[in-house]
């Protein structure tokens, strides 16, 4: 009763299931294990203590950012330069936009340093000065941002003096020097009251740290992936029922004679008409070019 599943029509169906089954398998464990990493450094960062009370480093001594630098304090000695604003940026459910200060260090590249955040509209904004001269800056380490990061501007067109994105790779288009692949946020407000209108902006914690709503999109995805095997698995067993109960009413003749007549019909006309037409006649009696041709028996119209 079975014999058709080695028919070639069932040979492509069934290896498209041998081979879909296991892959459906590997990419639900695969996100699954995506998963349990978020869990297991979301465990991390909670028994670990909080970055901002460990001692400060160099900033040279912390970089490359990572998830263990990310959030450290972080020392470094410059002049302040370009000054850039950031738009977008919430802070305590308002809505406002970040200082940005390009802090220019004895190495030659520029570190960007966060001095505070300001509430309303980055444009014509009055904006606290920045210190004069050489100063010594200690700032949460933050890596550099990315379109994913919250509150980036991606879609451009921003005014003078206003960037999207707090990126390395942003900044170095903006200024005539290099730019470090990091910045930083001053915790509290800056000596002398330079600062004293602006709020601290809190250091984020790292991407892929916490259980963040992309965790969970990796455990929908997890369940969508079993559940594409699963289907896969059904629509093959129900499609060979479907062929078996075929056969077996074949076999037991419970097909009815109508539906076999119409099922053969087509068959036997399309093999009978070349016959038919080559073995006719030339000069039968319905060829207007046969002498027993009757004008007289057409009917006018």
């Amino acid at each position: 009763m079975y014999r058709f599943l080695l028919t070639p029509r069932w040979w492509g169906i069934n290896l498209f299931v041998v081979l879909a089954i296991p892959f459906c398998v590997f990419m639900g464990t695969w996100q699954l294990g995506r998963f349990e990493d978020r869990v297991q450094s979301h465990e991390q960062a909670e028994k670990a203590p909080d970055p901002s009370t460990r001692a400060a480093k160099p900033l040279d001594a912390l970089l490359p950012v990572d998830k263990v630098t990310s959030g450290r304090p972080a020392i470094a000695t410059g002049t302040y330069a370009d000054q850039f604003l950031v738009p977008g940026r919430k802070l305590e459910d308002r809505q406002g936009f970040y200082v940005l200060n390009m802090l220019r260090t004895d190495s030659g590249k520029a570190l960007p340093v966060v001095r505070g955040w300001l509430p309303g509209s980055a444009t014509d904004a009055r904006v606290p000065a920045a210190p004069k001269g050489e100063v010594t800056v200690t700032g949460d380490l933050q890596a550099s941002e990315n379109t994913h990061s919250d509150g980036v501007n991606v879609r451009g067109g921003l005014p003078s003096g206003q960037v999207g994105m707090i990126s390395a790779a942003t900044l170095v288009n903006l200024v005539p020097y290099d730019v470090y692949d990091a910045w930083v946020t001053l915790p509290e407000a800056e000596a002398g009251g330079t600062g004293g209108a602006m709020k601290p902006v809190p250091a984020a914690a790292p991407e892929g740290s916490g259980l963040d709503l992309k965790a969970f999109q990796n455990l929908g995805y997890t369940g969508e992936w079993f559940v594409f095997a699963a289907f896969v698995l059904f629509m093959w067993f129900r499609l060979v029922r479907r062929e078996a109960e075929a056969e077996r009413d074949i076999a037991l003749g419970l097909v009815p004679e109508e539906a076999a007549a119409e099922a053969a019909a087509p068959a036997a006309e399309t093999a009978e008409a070349p016959d038919a037409a080559e073995g006719a006649p030339k000069d039968a009696p319905g060829d207007p070019s046969s002498p027993d041709y009757d004008v007289a028996s057409t009917p006018v119209r």
